[in-house]
């Protein structure tokens, strides 16, 4: 039995498994790679931090990456609906910190991610809710 290159890798997964490989990537500093593996040519973000290109986004994960190298990412939930996918992570910049829920939402063409929007709430450190955000 072969190995498959990560090309091939790539092609087989879910959208869904696509999405989680992408954040994965992303947040443990594979930026540049993500962004080639699973971003369309015709890519555009709605993240009103940044201009809405692709490249202003890579640029902006990079050094966001760079600032925190101790960043974690835990996927909560994944749900895909035909092209849609969304994504619910638990992500702390750095370990102190009680970190943010943030929804990423893509939309796909053709197998790449084409379209992305995100959303995030900080998570208080001290909550009356006693079922938490996850």
């Amino acid at each position: 039995m072969s190995k498959l290159s990560i090309e091939q890798q790539s092609s087989s997964l879910s959208l869904k498994e696509k999405s989680i490989s992408f954040l994965q990537n992303v947040a443990f500093g594979n930026v540049r790679e993500a962004f080639q593996k699973y971003i369309g040519p015709d890519f555009l973000h709605h993240n009103p931090f940044f201009a809405g290109d692709s490249k202003s986004l890579m640029i902006a994960m990079e050094q966001n990456a760079t600032e925190n190298a101790t960043k974690k990412l835990e996927v909560k939930l994944a749900i895909q609906e035909k092209d849609i996918v969304t994504v619910y992570s638990h992500i702390k910049q750095r370990s102190e910190d009680p970190g943010a829920a943030v929804v990423h939402i893509f939309r796909f063409k053709d197998n790449q991610i084409v379209e992305m929007w995100d959303v995030g709430q900080p998570i208080p450190k001290d909550s009356p809710n006693e079922n938490g955000m996850f």
